[in-house]
């Protein structure tokens, strides 16, 4: 450990995290703890569904069939459910040599460019895929593993898609009020 006079933070198992780390959510009209806490559920989810298969496995030599079709399903709502609190926080990917440098009026630009292009994005993808989850509905499409209507399944991308559209949306609009208030 070092001592506070030497150049870099300390930090210790007890210590706060360090203040670029633990920065604070900006406001936000919808909860951001809306994702958080289903990101929380499906972890214990596919944690549960994992281990009593492993458990099943080692006592029967068996496994439940259904495991592997749910587990994947919910990573991949994961993965979406994770995307939109990333839009929502402004952490989405991008090359930071670009976002990050220039004047504060072309940063500003580039993020509600970045967040235009992610709300088309995500709106496109949830008008495409509402014909698909119609199509699964309409004609019946089982899930291959168990046989479930896999419109149960694809049901959630359009509603997710939209999601990460609406936050980009949200996004796009506090990053143009950012600069009126003079706060950055």
């Amino acid at each position: 450990m070092s001592s506070p006079n030497e150049s870099g933070p300390v930090l210790d198992a007890a210590s706060p995290l360090p203040p670029e780390i633990e920065a604070a959510d900006e406001p936000v009209k919808v909860p951001l703890a809306i994702e958080d806490w289903a990101t929380v559920i499906i972890m214990g989810l596919l944690a549960c569904i994992t281990f009593a298969n492993v458990v099943v496995r080692y006592v029967t030599d068996a496994s439940f069939a259904w495991t592997e079709e749910f587990s994947v399903f919910l990573m991949i709502l994961l993965a979406m459910v994770a995307g939109s609190a990333a839009v929502a926080r402004d952490r989405h990917i991008r090359i930071e040599y670009f976002s990050e440098s220039g004047s504060m009026a072309r940063r500003k630009r580039l993020s509600q460019f970045g967040a235009v292009m992610v709300a088309a994005l995500f709106f496109l993808i949830a008008g495409l895929s509402l014909r698909m989850v119609w199509d699964d509905y309409k004609f019946e499409e089982t899930s291959p593993g168990i046989g479930v209507p896999q419109w149960w399944y694809s049901i959630w991308l359009p509603i997710v898609s939209t999601a990460i559209a609406l936050r980009a949306c949200g996004l796009f609009v506090r990053r143009g009020r950012r600069e009126e208030g003079g706060a950055e």
